[in-house]
């Protein structure tokens, strides 16, 4: 069967979005305490410089053990994965929904431990708290709507139409 084309998966198409500008985010912003000082252009400093102004976010200014955990994780899966869905999502690639499933599952995790710990900070004003859900909720939500379609998804293609799951 021939792949079907982008603008006809709207949810695709979403998802296509949501893993450029997380690509976008990790190198530009996230990563950029792990590259070698002589290598990181300016820019990409003055950058997660703005970031850290405009929102305060403790995470970049004093990240936690787990966090910077996080951090390896968006290095050693994120990144690779990222450069890999990207095409597929684009030539419709069989294996999208399987691997969309696991990034959805593990972005949800983390991102819902970013927000409940941020919620929990009782020193950090509300209004950049919530500056800073405007940036983790969407994450968030598109993470989980992203896990719950592959689930479904996944679920068309291994259980055959009269009902009963296939057994191996």
């Amino acid at each position: 069967m021939p792949p079907t084309p982008l603008l006809h998966r709207k949810l695709d198409t979403l998802y296509l979005a949501f893993i450029t500008i997380h690509l976008i985010n990790m190198l530009c912003v996230d990563m950029v305490p792990l590259y070698p000082p002589a290598w990181t252009p300016k820019a990409l400093l003055d950058l997660r410089a703005y970031y850290i102004k405009t929102y305060d976010d403790r995470y970049f200014t004093a990240p936690t053990a787990w966090f910077m955990f996080y951090t390896y994780i968006e290095v050693i899966y994120h990144l690779p994965f990222t450069i890999w869905a990207i095409p597929a999502i684009l030539r419709d690639d069989p294996l999208v929904p399987l691997h969309l499933f696991i990034f959805a599952l593990e972005v949800s995790l983390t991102t819902a431990t970013c927000i409940a710990d941020t919620l929990s900070w009782e020193d950090f004003p509300y209004d950049k708290k919530f500056d800073l859900m405007t940036l983790y909720g969407p994450y968030l939500v598109l993470s989980m709507i992203m896990g719950v379609d592959m689930f479904f998804r996944l679920s068309k293609i291994l259980t055959p139409s009269n009902g009963k799951a296939k057994r191996s």
